[in-house]
């Protein structure tokens, strides 16, 4: 048997200020995510420390992209499932957000993921779609689901959240 040395990879995460995005507790959902996506408020840390972004948004709909990399493999040599968890427990949450208006927060009450097929640094690009099914004055349920670059399918997930007036 011979000795293989690893070869060793690198990643830097830098991120600015989260204490900036106190000045969106006065701003509706559909203002701040118009201000992250103008780059006038500085994205939430996780993004980049997950490797993901804002693609797009609307009323009660958000997409994020990513693409998978070695850095989210777990033990397996796949991407974590908790990397699918974030991205969609993201999608969900801000799907949710795009429809409160100033002064209104939120947090998750629950997050169920069905994880449907594995990824690799070799899927590409992927896509979390979360949009909200039904929103009342105390809680909010949303949807999201996770697709390659070929429409496949990866996971779907459900989240209910609490609006905290």
């Amino acid at each position: 048997m011979t000795d293989v040395q690893p070869v060793t990879r690198e990643r830097t995460h830098t991120w600015e200020d989260p204490a900036a995005m106190a000045a969106a507790v006065g701003m509706s959902g559909m203002e701040v995510f118009t201000a992250l996506k103008a780059g006038e408020l500085s994205a939430p840390p996780i993004l980049s420390l997950v490797g993901f972004e804002l693609d797009s948004f609307s009323e009660g709909r958000v997409v994020f992209r990513m693409t998978p990399g070695e850095y989210q493999y777990n033990p397996l040599g796949t991407v974590h499932g908790g990397v699918y968890a974030t991205l969609l427990d993201s999608a969900l949450g801000c799907a949710v957000h795009t429809t409160l208006p100033a002064g209104v927060g939120y947090t998750s009450l629950d997050l169920d993921v069905k994880f449907l097929r594995p990824m690799t640094a070799t899927t590409g690009e992927v896509t979390a779609t979360g949009w909200v099914v039904n929103a009342g004055r105390r809680t909010a349920l949303a949807q999201a689901e996770l697709r390659d670059a070929t429409d496949r399918l990866l996971a779907t997930a459900s989240s209910s959240c609490i609006l905290l007036r």
